[in-house]
């Protein structure tokens, strides 16, 4: 049978030596960065803006501004298939893992894990379920059950043995602000996640997350030009420390910096009410060499490629366990 309560666990460590695994989806941010001539500088590059906008953010006892380093771990996570005597496993899940490296009195504090979030099955939900489904209609609908299956082995993963036993707190997961929404900003400032906005509509991202057990916020951190979308179970502003929060916009915010420019690299801050826009002009670039428009091809090719390793072979078994699970 199909077992999505065991799982493995791998880690690896991205730092400028980092080359990605024949198991990383090829779509992620951090794998996308690290191919082509260009790989080890642009590894550098966005370690070293990591680093610096920890710091920019954690200034308190921080005079010179290097007081802190970031470490990130990519984790993944393999599902394991036991179906009629043969073993298999499918890489699930790959999230990021930060570790706070305080270079004042060398000590190791835990960051967050989630930040970036990746997904075989997610690519094939978007990237070939939804366009499949809505191939020949005039008006763009959604199944019924879109996400269904991915949240219900989301959540068995984060409660899970092997989550539970590496991982101290549930995960954030940060990602961009919707392009089709409009958000508005509110009264309420943290002093670290900074302004908060708020929509009157959830995206389609949010909506899928929120299959997943995952409520979302938005804030725009000090020193930034665009909100991002945070996602979390119980209290974002409540359940994490400082350093955590902090772990996680550096981390992310440079990596949609370098895949998002428009947005998150714009030469003005988001007005009061704010309409994202990748056609917006006024912005600059970083150093770092990003193919967005192979991404987007990738995925629909990752999304293939689950359809035909995982979707259809397993299909009847998956629909059971579906149907059978409670969290």
């Amino acid at each position: 049978m199909i077992h999505p309560s065991s799982f493995n666990i791998k880690r690896i460590v991205f730092d400028e030596h980092y080359h990605p695994s024949d198991n990383t989806r090829l779509t992620t941010n951090f794998a996308n960065l690290a191919r082509g001539e260009n790989r080890q500088e642009n590894l550098r590059n966005v370690i070293r803006m990591i680093n610096n906008r920890f710091n920019d953010l954690a200034h308190w006892d921080n005079p010179q501004g290097s007081r802190y380093s970031i470490e990130v771990e990519i984790i993944s996570f393999d599902m394991n298939i036991d179906v009629e005597g043969k073993n298999d496993t499918f890489p699930l899940i790959e999230i990021l893992n930060t570790t706070i490296i305080d270079n004042k009195y060398e000590k190791r504090i835990s960051g967050l894990a989630g930040n970036n979030f990746s997904s075989y099955v997610r690519d094939y939900d978007f990237s070939v379920l939804l366009l499949n489904y809505n191939k020949d209609k005039t008006v763009f609908n959604i199944p019924h059950n879109f996400g269904d299956l991915h949240g219900k082995l989301f959540k068995s993963l984060i409660h899970s043995p092997v989550y539970q036993k590496n991982f101290h707190k549930l995960p954030v997961i940060c990602l961009s602000v919707s392009t089709n929404k409009t958000y508005h900003r509110t009264d309420n400032q943290h002093p670290v996640l900074g302004v908060e906005y708020q929509q009157n509509e959830l995206s389609l991202t949010d909506q899928y997350f929120a299959k997943m057990g995952m409520k979302v916020r938005y804030f725009m951190p000090p020193n930034s030009v665009a909100p991002l979308a945070f996602y979390f179970f119980g209290d974002l502003l409540a359940d994490y420390s400082t350093l955590e929060l902090i772990s996680t916009i550096s981390t992310m915010e440079v990596f949609q910096k370098v895949y998002r420019p428009e947005i998150y690299n714009a030469n003005s801050s988001a007005p009061k009410d704010y309409h994202p826009s990748l056609s917006h002009q006024d912005y600059s670039l970083t150093r770092i060499v990003y193919d967005r428009e192979e991404r987007s091809q990738l995925a629909i090719a990752q999304g293939k490629y689950t359809e035909e390793s995982f979707i259809r072979p397993y299909h009847d078994r998956l629909e059971q366990w579906s149907a059978n699970y409670s969290a």
